[in-house]
């Protein structure tokens, strides 16, 4: 599955994200559209993604105050990656500025 450019127009429950996660690798993103640091990650998640990975769903969750998916994973600062498989965070990237942590963070819940 292609790097998700869109932010969810709903948030989804913690629950569907650990069953979701049991079903394919899952990248969920954390941040906001008019965060311009979440906009300058976005060429990295690009790069990193970059026609591969393809079994790896990738979720953007719009974050903000009183957000319960975002206060189930203590998401402090924006863009909060959180790498899962099998139900289970497996690595977390905060404001990353490297693609190539991005696509060494994707290669290790993508072990397809």
């Amino acid at each position: 599955m292609p790097m998700n450019p869109h932010y969810a127009l709903t948030e989804p429950i913690r629950d569907a994200v650990d069953t979701l996660s049991k079903e394919h690798p899952l990248l969920v993103e954390f941040g906001a559209s008019w965060c311009p640091i979440c906009e300058a990650a976005q060429p990295l998640l690009e790069q990193a993604f970059d026609g591969r990975h393809a079994m790896v769903q990738h979720i953007k969750v719009e974050d903000g105050k009183g957000q319960a998916l975002g206060r189930s994973f203590k998401v402090k600062l924006w863009p909060t990656l959180v790498f899962m498989r099998d139900g289970q965070e497996v690595e977390r990237l905060v404001r990353p500025t490297d693609a190539a942590d991005i696509r060494a963070a994707l290669e290790r819940i993508d072990n397809t």
